[in-house]
């Protein structure tokens, strides 16, 4: 009996950014469809269209398998919690949460789905949080997923090793993980940064502070492969 290799399983990655997720999606087996960004992404390193991502979603998201979204969502972040720009009062004031719209559109289309968001008081679901340590990178970086329509286990999280290097109310720390986000507080060199996260295709530091490590959506990528995968096993276990 001739077995055939499955099906690639496409993936459509909305609020794409410069592709974080998408590589880790890619190196879990995934095939990376299409990226949609309402900004132009020239660093992104698969197929890309430049779009609103709900107006995608709606038009075209049941041509995918596996649908992958981090909507903005800044006043939530707990980097913005409490601060005067999440709170809407002067400069900042344009920040927006699209994470409500993109699940409902996402609930809509039907398709297995992922959300991801920064901690904090994002109003997801946090069927997985996903930390660096877990994959022994060189930030903490956590991170909230909603799956929808599927499952995931929850790795265990693994206790840091240190503090994260920089300054702390005028105090300077050391240890072993750089802050990948901001300008100033003795954050690390854009290499550092590009090491820490395991992202090397852009060297721009609003996209790598505004990426999601790789290894998150390998991992997340790995785990529906085996789900999606398991009633074909089933079947083919049953046939002479």
């Amino acid at each position: 009996m001739t077995v055939s290799s499955p099906p690639a399983v496409r993936v459509l990655d909305l609020y794409s950014c410069s592709g974080g997720a998408a590589w880790g999606y890619n190196a879990a087996g995934l095939e990376v469809a299409r990226g949609v960004d309402i900004v132009h992404r020239p660093r992104y390193p698969f197929p890309f269209t430049l779009d609103d991502a709900i107006q995608c979603l709606l038009a075209h998201g049941r041509d995918y398998d596996f649908i992958h979204a981090s909507p903005p969502c800044q006043s939530e972040c707990s980097l913005t919690v409490g601060t005067n720009r999440s709170r809407k009062w002067g400069a900042g004031s344009d920040h927006i949460d699209l994470v409500g719209p993109t699940r409902r559109a996402l609930d809509h289309i039907g398709v297995p789905y992922v959300i991801e968001q920064p901690i904090g008081k994002a109003k997801i679901r946090k069927d997985l949080t996903l930390c660096g340590e877990q994959f022994g990178l060189g930030v903490i970086r956590h991170r909230d997923f909603e799956l929808g329509f599927w499952e995931a286990p929850q790795p265990a999280h693994i206790p840091h090793r240190g503090r994260v290097r920089g300054w702390r109310h005028g105090q300077y720390f050391d240890g072993p993980y750089v802050a990948v986000y901001g300008d100033g507080g003795g954050k690390g060199t854009v290499r550092e940064w590009q090491d820490a996260m395991g992202i090397h295709w852009t060297d721009v530091r609003k996209e790598l502070a505004e990426a999601i490590p790789p290894a998150y959506a390998q991992y997340i990528g790995e785990q529906f492969l085996v789900r999606a995968r398991e009633p074909a096993a089933q079947q083919l276990a049953l046939t002479p």
